[in-house]
């Protein structure tokens, strides 16, 4: 699934081309996405000039003087840039065609994704209202993720991935710090020392940089606005890897289910 890293480097991507571009018209071939486009939705955006292009968590937001439009990719989808000729496949639903010649085309296999319209200020929007704060700015910080640990039974990766608490770290990036953290993703987050909670932010921070100088990560569908894949794949030094023995030490990488997905660390790097 794409997680923060994907959808900024989407977004990095797609934003030269449509930021000043007009649009000339919005093809929907397939309404049917996790929450159904309605039948004007089109007619809304044709017309309009796109004036930024943001993100917020795993959210794009295009900015057009006709509202914002909200997008998620999903599990599997992709915001890719080709030419207004390009023949569409079997799975690209939307096309937000410009008048430069040039189209955002959205393509979504396992159609999780959604697109929404937002009128008004777009992060009252029910979907990002209730998220937490960015983890690559300064709100999100050592005192700010110890004091939301305090008093908390739920495991550490548990935690980190959930959005109210910070946003946009998901399950391959929240292993991933965990094991540069040297912390356990089994470890109850109410019994972390503040100096924990600082070496878990700098992790945070450091493995979702890293990735997004490497594009992303691709493990199965996703690719960047080119259609290219991430490479950050490469550089991971537990997720996917059990069995394998450690980058540092050279102890085998332990997989088990936490939370109903699959959680990866090392038995000793990480206490």
């Amino acid at each position: 699934m794409p997680e923060l890293p994907e959808v900024e480097t989407t977004r990095r991507g797609v934003a030269p081309v449509l930021e000043g571009g007009r649009i000339a018209a919005v093809q929907v071939r397939e309404r049917r996405l996790r929450w159904p486009l309605p039948p004007g939705f089109a007619a809304e955006l044709e017309g309009s000039r796109i004036l930024t292009v943001g993100r917020r968590g795993k959210y794009l937001l295009i900015g057009t003087d006709a509202g914002t439009l909200l997008l998620h990719l999903g599990m599997s989808g992709s915001l890719r840039i080709v030419t207004a000729a390009a023949a569409p496949g079997p799975h690209d639903h939307v096309d937000v065609l410009l008048r430069s010649g040039r189209c955002a085309r959205f393509n979504d296999p396992r159609r999780f994704g959604s697109l929404h319209l937002v009128h008004g200020d777009p992060l009252a929007h029910p979907l990002l209202r209730a998220l937490g704060p960015e983890p690559l700015t300064s709100a999100f910080d050592a005192a700010y993720l110890h004091a939301r640990t305090r008093r908390r039974r739920v495991a550490v990766k548990q935690l980190l991935m959930n959005s109210a608490i910070v946003v946009g770290v998901g399950n391959i990036y929240a292993s991933e710090a965990l094991f540069h953290a040297g912390v356990a993703p089994g470890r109850a987050a109410g019994r972390l020392s503040h100096a924990a909670t600082a070496r878990i932010v700098a992790a945070v921070k450091r493995v979702l940089r890293a990735a997004i100088r490497s594009g992303g990560t691709t493990l199965r569908d996703y690719v960047n606005a080119d259609g290219d894949p991430g490479y950050f794949r490469q550089k991971l030094y537990v997720y996917e890897r059990a069995g394998e023995p450690c980058r540092r030490c050279g102890t085998p990488i332990r997989q088990r289910r936490q939370g109903q997905r699959s959680t990866y660390w090392c038995p000793t790097c990480q206490r």
